[in-house]
């Protein structure tokens, strides 16, 4: 009873998420969405004796690849006028048509299953011998499928390979050593330490104040050049 309404209100939080994936009308709050669907099925998993599953359902899934799409998306950030522009014409109605058939496959998979019964993960399924889910998983990749798990591991690395080639930039100059790095550095004109931040031991924190030089002065550097600089009184009330 308890996993039957643990089942039905993970399933609906699984929907629910997917069709925000679809709906939202950002792309970060799609990456939030799916990353909340994989969280109710990593949950799921581990209700039904399968913790290994929901192990990496969480980590490897949730905890690495989709919180790198949602921190991606969050630097680069994604304009919503652009993501409506469709640069590949037709993909809306062909990915219309894949989900469609992928519903029809996951309908009939789901009744051929409901016809022949579930052997369960105890008969037959992935505790081999009254073992453990993490002892028949092993069991089961490491014996019979072996040759379907070195192949995959070794597309994964053909696929990290491409993209670092692909990324891969030719230097056209010589690479500069750390003197002479540090020679350019403290040239005449250049600045060995960090800029200071605008409004750094001013009397206000915005970005058009300059910062405060020991000697009680603001210094333009620290602010944008496409800022006009705001002229900030000192202590007698005279502007600097």
């Amino acid at each position: 009873m308890i996993e039957t309404i643990a089942f039905w209100l993970l399933a609906s939080v699984a929907v629910i998420g997917a069709l925000g994936v679809v709906a939202a009308p950002k792309a970060v709050y799609s990456a939030i969405a799916l990353a909340t669907t994989m969280i109710a099925l990593a949950i799921l998993y581990i209700t039904l004796g399968a913790p290994f599953l929901g192990v990496v359902q969480v980590v490897v899934y949730t905890g690495a690849v989709m919180m790198l799409f949602l921190f991606v998306l969050m630097l680069i950030g994604v304009d919503s006028s652009e993501s409506l522009v469709e640069t590949l014409r037709g993909q809306r109605i062909a990915a219309i048509v894949i989900g469609l058939g992928f519903g029809v496959l996951l309908i009939a998979g789901i009744g051929s299953v409901s016809a022949a019964g579930i052997p369960g993960l105890g008969e037959g399924g992935g505790n081999v011998d009254g073992s453990g889910n993490v002892e028949g998983l092993a069991a089961l990749i490491f014996t019979r499928y072996l040759w379907a798990f070195e192949l995959t591991g070794a597309l994964l690395i053909t696929a990290a390979l491409g993209a670092m080639v692909l990324a891969h930039r030719e230097r056209f100059g010589r690479r500069k050593t750390q003197r002479e790095l540090a020679i350019e550095r403290f040239a005449p004109g250049g600045h060995p330490t960090t800029l200071p931040n605008p409004g750094v031991y001013a009397r206000h924190n915005a970005v058009d104040v300059p910062a405060r030089l020991p000697d009680g002065s603001g210094s333009e550097l620290s602010v944008s050049a496409i800022l006009q600089v705001r002229p900030v009184p000192d202590s007698n009330g005279e502007e600097k």
